[in-house]
Protein backbone atom coordinates (compact mmCIF):
# COMPACT_ATOMS: atom_id res chain seq x y z
CA UNK A 1 0.00 0.00 0.00
CA UNK A 2 1.51 3.52 -1.04
CA UNK A 3 1.39 6.45 0.62
CA UNK A 4 -1.46 7.74 -0.68
CA UNK A 5 -3.77 4.59 -0.54
CA UNK A 6 -3.50 4.50 3.53
CA UNK A 7 -5.40 7.26 4.26
CA UNK A 8 -8.24 5.80 1.31
CA UNK A 9 -8.79 2.54 3.25
CA UNK A 10 -9.06 4.03 6.61
CA UNK A 11 -12.06 6.20 5.45
CA UNK A 12 -13.44 3.84 2.93
CA UNK A 13 -14.00 1.62 6.67
CA UNK A 14 -15.50 4.48 8.51
CA UNK A 15 -17.55 5.82 5.66
CA UNK A 16 -17.91 2.27 3.07
CA UNK A 17 -17.56 2.82 -0.57
CA UNK A 18 -18.63 6.62 -0.94
CA UNK A 19 -16.33 9.11 -0.01
CA UNK A 20 -16.98 12.48 1.31
CA UNK A 21 -16.53 15.45 -1.11
CA UNK A 22 -13.78 17.02 1.22
CA UNK A 23 -11.81 13.59 1.33
CA UNK A 24 -11.58 12.99 -2.62
CA UNK A 25 -7.68 14.55 -2.79
CA UNK A 26 -5.55 14.19 0.34
CA UNK A 27 -3.91 17.31 1.61
CA UNK A 28 -0.42 16.47 2.45
CA UNK A 29 0.65 18.36 4.91
CA UNK A 30 4.19 19.33 3.45
CA UNK A 31 4.77 22.84 5.13
CA UNK A 32 3.86 21.05 8.57
CA UNK A 33 6.91 18.85 7.99
CA UNK A 34 9.47 21.04 6.59
CA UNK A 35 8.73 23.16 9.94
CA UNK A 36 9.90 19.48 11.44
CA UNK A 37 12.70 19.07 9.85
CA UNK A 38 13.86 23.10 10.49
CA UNK A 39 14.04 22.58 14.01
CA UNK A 40 15.58 19.44 14.00
CA UNK A 41 18.47 21.06 11.55
CA UNK A 42 18.48 23.78 14.35
CA UNK A 43 18.81 21.36 16.82
CA UNK A 44 21.81 19.65 15.29
CA UNK A 45 23.62 22.90 14.75
CA UNK A 46 23.24 23.99 18.33
CA UNK A 47 25.31 20.91 18.85
CA UNK A 48 28.54 22.01 16.35
CA UNK A 49 31.82 22.98 18.18
CA UNK A 50 32.22 26.90 18.49
CA UNK A 51 34.75 27.64 14.90
CA UNK A 52 32.10 25.40 13.45
CA UNK A 53 28.91 27.87 14.18
CA UNK A 54 30.98 30.73 13.36
CA UNK A 55 31.89 29.43 9.90
CA UNK A 56 28.49 28.20 9.47
CA UNK A 57 27.19 31.82 10.04
CA UNK A 58 29.24 33.15 7.17
CA UNK A 59 28.36 30.10 5.08
CA UNK A 60 24.58 30.71 5.55
CA UNK A 61 25.25 35.02 4.60
CA UNK A 62 26.80 33.28 1.70
CA UNK A 63 24.27 31.37 0.52
CA UNK A 64 21.34 33.86 1.62
CA UNK A 65 23.05 35.83 -1.31
CA UNK A 66 23.48 32.95 -3.78
CA UNK A 67 19.45 31.78 -3.18
CA UNK A 68 16.98 33.84 -6.44
CA UNK A 69 15.38 32.38 -9.13
CA UNK A 70 18.50 31.36 -11.67
CA UNK A 71 21.20 30.97 -9.05
CA UNK A 72 24.05 28.74 -9.71
CA UNK A 73 22.87 26.95 -6.35
CA UNK A 74 20.13 25.53 -8.12
CA UNK A 75 21.80 24.33 -11.33
CA UNK A 76 21.27 20.86 -12.09
CA UNK A 77 24.87 20.12 -12.02
CA UNK A 78 26.19 23.29 -10.04
CA UNK A 79 29.65 25.06 -11.27
CA UNK A 80 32.69 24.26 -9.05
CA UNK A 81 34.76 26.81 -9.81
CA UNK A 82 31.89 29.45 -8.79
CA UNK A 83 31.61 27.53 -5.67
CA UNK A 84 34.92 27.22 -4.88
CA UNK A 85 35.64 31.18 -5.45
CA UNK A 86 32.68 31.43 -2.84
CA UNK A 87 34.24 29.70 -0.16
CA UNK A 88 37.57 30.94 -0.78
CA UNK A 89 35.60 34.71 -0.18
CA UNK A 90 34.03 32.81 3.31
CA UNK A 91 37.64 32.04 3.87
CA UNK A 92 38.73 35.47 3.20
CA UNK A 93 36.11 36.86 5.88
CA UNK A 94 36.65 34.35 8.20
CA UNK A 95 40.28 34.21 9.33
CA UNK A 96 41.92 36.94 10.17
CA UNK A 97 44.84 38.93 8.37
CA UNK A 98 47.09 38.10 10.96
CA UNK A 99 46.75 34.81 10.80
CA UNK A 100 47.19 35.16 7.04
CA UNK A 101 50.06 36.87 6.63
CA UNK A 102 51.69 34.26 9.34
CA UNK A 103 51.45 31.56 7.42
CA UNK A 104 52.91 33.40 4.20
CA UNK A 105 48.81 34.37 2.57
CA UNK A 106 48.70 30.34 1.68
CA UNK A 107 44.91 29.09 2.15
CA UNK A 108 44.76 26.60 5.37
CA UNK A 109 44.10 23.88 3.56
CA UNK A 110 41.72 22.33 5.84
CA UNK A 111 40.09 25.22 7.26
CA UNK A 112 39.21 25.70 3.47
CA UNK A 113 37.97 21.97 3.08
CA UNK A 114 35.83 22.36 5.92
CA UNK A 115 34.29 25.81 4.50
CA UNK A 116 33.46 24.11 1.67
CA UNK A 117 31.94 21.25 3.05
CA UNK A 118 29.68 23.31 5.24
CA UNK A 119 28.93 25.65 1.75
CA UNK A 120 27.79 21.83 -0.15
CA UNK A 121 26.09 20.95 2.80
CA UNK A 122 23.98 24.21 3.19
CA UNK A 123 22.96 24.43 -0.83
CA UNK A 124 21.76 20.63 -0.40
CA UNK A 125 19.17 21.58 2.21
CA UNK A 126 18.09 24.79 0.40
CA UNK A 127 18.33 22.71 -2.90
CA UNK A 128 15.93 20.27 -1.10
CA UNK A 129 13.55 22.48 0.53
CA UNK A 130 13.05 24.26 -2.94
CA UNK A 131 12.50 20.74 -4.53
CA UNK A 132 9.75 20.37 -0.98
CA UNK A 133 8.13 23.10 -1.26
CA UNK A 134 8.52 25.08 -4.53
CA UNK A 135 7.38 22.64 -6.74
CA UNK A 136 5.81 23.72 -9.71
CA UNK A 137 2.75 22.23 -10.69
CA UNK A 138 2.11 22.64 -14.40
Amino acid sequence: MNYFEEPYSRVQKEYGQGLPFYLTYPMTNVYQTEKEYERDMERMKEMYPKRMKKLLAYVEEECDKMEYEGSVMYDEYPDKVLLYRAAAGIYDKAVPVQETERRDRGRDRDLMDVIQVLMYDEIHRRRGRRRRCCRKWW
